[in-house]
């Protein structure tokens, strides 16, 4: 057996830094992608910031043009799961988290105003949609726990499960402001479900669990536009 004289093998590390070489690279890689998604997902916000100054018979317009922006956000999150499948997953996630969150963000809102048709009956507005169905929509799987790849968490469906809410607060107050009185309605009936569904919840992270105690704010706040429409006699009646 050759000796190095107590020296250490340079191979060593050479083999080393090529490792670190390819991490970089792909690492690079991933940089450039998300700076994509990160445009896309501002491009597609701005679309649907549209919808708060957009009568409902309008809407149709606005939900295709964000649609197609849409589209190309699920072209990038292919590319960004293609590229990060080559490194561990849970190491590197940090990286990508939040521009999978509003990527998720715009897609819950985007079904919400009826974006999302899924049989025959037509788009419906005040739909939530499941993890399943974003993932579905974006093409990866979601919550996984049995292997080390590229998906939507839990949580990142639920930080944007409560931007959500923010942006329909937002919404009941504007819809107001168009002559729109039953979409507050809507939103209230809503928006209190998803509280009701979060005080379910235990949850164990903190900025999440900060965040979740938000909703309670907002649930106010529509209640309060709800209250104002009905003093003024504008809740239209059902039937």
């Amino acid at each position: 057996m050759a000796s190095h004289n107590g020296m250490v093998n340079p191979a060593i590390f050479e083999d080393l830094q090529t490792r670190v070489d390819e991490d970089t690279a792909v690492r690079d890689q991933l940089r450039d992608i998300i700076q994509n998604l990160e445009k896309q997902n501002r491009n597609v916000m701005f679309v649907l910031a549209r919808a708060h100054s957009t009568p409902v018979s309008d809407l149709p317009n606005v939900l295709k043009s964000a649609e197609e922006s849409i589209q190309k956000e699920v072209e990038t999150i292919g590319k960004l799961s293609e590229a990060a499948s080559k490194l561990p997953y849970y190491k590197f996630n940090n990286m990508w988290s939040r521009q999978i969150q509003d990527a998720a963000v715009a897609i819950l809102f985007w079904a919400w105003l009826g974006g999302y048709q899924q049989d025959a009956s037509g788009p419906k507005a005040g739909r939530l949609l499941t993890i399943e169905e974003v993932g579905a929509i974006m093409k990866i799987p979601v919550n996984l726990k049995d292997r080390d790849d590229f998906h939507l968490t839990l949580e990142e469906y639920l930080q944007a499960l409560i931007s959500l809410v923010e942006e329909l607060a937002r919404l009941a107050r504007n819809a107001v402001t168009l002559g729109d009185y039953e979409r507050p309605v809507l939103i209230n009936q809503f928006i209190k479900d998803l509280h009701a569904g979060f005080q379910i919840l235990n949850l164990k992270n903190d900025s999440l669990r900060r965040r979740s105690d938000g909703i309670k704010y907002r649930v106010k706040d529509v209640e309060d536009v709800v209250y104002d429409l009905s003093l003024r006699n504008l809740i239209p009646k059902k039937g």
